[in-house]
């Protein structure tokens, strides 16, 4: 379970930025070799795709660069991306980092009043937004569009990747908080180097491979897996951007020849569910990857049955990326998303206090020493919420689990009431502050609820403020409500009418007895 002393693996240089770690190497050693390929059209030849050699990326990535700096922005501004899923997303979020600055990648599902939030709570200077997503943002807020993106691109040239240090912050995301609204996750440039674990821990990556990931840009799954990890071996990414449909899957692996493929359990299910997998030619895969939410026994061993490749999970969190996983040399155990990685300093830690490591078979908080170099920086402006993570030289993500004595983790869930949907972490208490805000509610609660084995939907309890009034017990007015203020994978998929809320002796709602709660 590692060693008490830290993390063992190799650290980072001391003078290191993340876009160079990811791009120069490839650019200078295999310049013509294709490093990302964007998808639009799934039925399209293969050779119609969008495609950037890693000396054309190197190029690109360093004059977006230099047009940050030429608009001003200094080391360490913010600048918020709200943009689709295409290749100017992939330069502006890598040219940020080369130039020193911080891009804040958001998810193209947020409304607008939840992009005021992180554009508010960030400080960003800069909000680059495709056509689709625009919005207005507050005085002194500089806009980017698509025009002003291809600018970059052509009036500069090229900057030299910026001499940062490996502590130097990189980019910041936002996660679910303990107080309902996100907060933002603030990474170092030392974070890329830290996935260097992963490399033969989870994925077995080699230069030669063609990895397909079916997440968006904005999550950090994404962003590491789909593109950060793939670059800094040299290898080729592939990402879609057309139309979602679970047919495509398939024809992608098939047409482009992937041996890696990236997605969420769910995507699996449905992948299977909908395909018939042995009408494609997938000879070029090697195994699939999965992360974002706990992989069930029944849905590994389907895909084995009828593909014949492995599966391999990872288990991670938005503030160290993931640092558990089986691989190619950790042998799958159903039940367990693996071991440990190489050179983390992991352990299970007692709930109530302490920072002793649990012995194998006892259940207690999932831990990752501070030393490990994939560890974020802290929350922006939230040290609040840092005391609530950090116990001594440990920190402590939430999650419940116990080491067998091979050193494989089982989950048992998390100890606090961040809910997972579809991999992504989300506050009941996000949730339930919008619903409060709706006339006809008086009281509401939010929990995940099981649907069936490995499948869970976010379900909204709700007390009425007149159950006799004829909109009383509709919840299709809470759902549209519910849909103008969150993004769509927040919002509840079922309203469950009560009479009243389980709670505590001290009047706290027992989220965790929703589930058997009923009028």
């Amino acid at each position: 379970m590692g060693d008490r002393r830290g993390y063992t693996g190799e650290l980072p240089p001391v003078r290191f930025n993340m876009a160079r770690y990811c791009l120069n190497t490839a650019a200078q050693a295999t310049p013509d070799k294709v490093a990302l390929i964007v998808v639009s059209d799934a039925h399209a030849p293969a050779e119609s795709a969008e495609r950037w050699t890693y000396a054309q990326l190197d190029e690109a990535v360093r004059r977006v660069a230099a047009g940050l700096r030429g608009l001003g922005l200094e080391p360490g501004a913010r600048l918020m991306i709200r943009m689709g899923n295409t290749s100017d997303y992939a330069l502006l979020f890598f040219g940020a980092i080369a130039a020193g600055c911080v891009p804040l990648p958001s998810s193209a599902q947020l409304t607008e009043e939840e992009a005021d939030f992180l554009l508010a709570d960030s400080g960003a200077q800069v909000l680059a937004m495709s056509e689709e997503l625009a919005i207005v943002p507050p005085p002194g807020v500089r806009t980017l569009g698509p025009a002003d993106l291809a600018a970059l691109r052509t009036q500069y040239q090229p900057l030299d990747y910026a001499d940062t240090t490996a502590d130097d912050p990189a980019f910041l995301i936002y996660t679910s908080g303990t107080t309902g609204q996100p907060k933002g996750v603030l990474h170092a440039q030392r974070s890329a180097w830290g996935r260097r674990p992963m490399y033969q821990g989870w994925y077995g990556i080699q230069p030669d491979d063609v990895i397909l990931h079916a997440g968006a840009f904005n999550w950090t799954y994404t962003l590491g897996v789909g593109l950060t990890d793939p670059w800094a071996n040299g290898a080729t990414a592939v990402l879609y951007n057309g139309p979602r449909d679970v047919t495509i899957w398939p024809l992608l692996m098939e047409k482009f020849r992937a041996t890696l493929f990236a997605a969420v359990p769910g995507l699996y299910r449905q992948i299977l569910k909908y395909n018939d997998l042995r009408a494609f030619d997938l000879s070029s895969l090697r195994h699939g990857l999965t992360a974002g939410e706990a992989l069930n026994t029944a849905l590994l061993e389907q895909w084995r049955t009828t593909t014949g490749k492995e599966l391999y999970e990872a288990l991670g969190m938005s503030e160290c990326s993931t640092y558990v996983s089986s691989s190619p040399s950790v042998p799958v155990r159903p039940g367990s998303p693996g071991k440990p990685q190489q050179g983390r300093c992991v352990a299970a830690l007692p709930v109530e206090g302490g920072e002793e490591p649990l012995p194998p078979g006892e259940t207690g908080l999932l831990a990752v020493h501070r030393s490990d170099p994939g560890l974020m920086l802290g929350y922006w402006n939230r040290p609040e919420e840092e005391e609530l993570v950090y116990r001594g030289e440990w920190f402590i993500g939430g999650d419940l689990v116990h080491f067998d004595a091979d050193g494989y983790m089982i989950y048992h869930g998390r100890n606090d009431d961040v809910m997972n949907a579809m991999g992504y972490r989300v506050s009941p208490l996000e949730v339930e502050h919008c619903l409060s805000q709706h006339p006809a509610v008086a009281e509401v609660a939010v929990t995940e609820l099981t649907v069936r084995e490995g499948v869970s939907v976010i379900a909204a309890f709700v007390v009425p403020r007149d159950p006799d009034e004829p909109d009383g017990l509709d919840a299709a007015p809470l759902l549209a409500h519910a849909h103008a203020h969150l993004a769509a994978y927040k919002c509840p998929r079922e309203i469950i009418f009560t009479d009243s809320l389980p709670r505590t002796a001290n009047g706290k709602v027992r989220r965790r007895d929703l589930a058997r709660w009923r009028r």
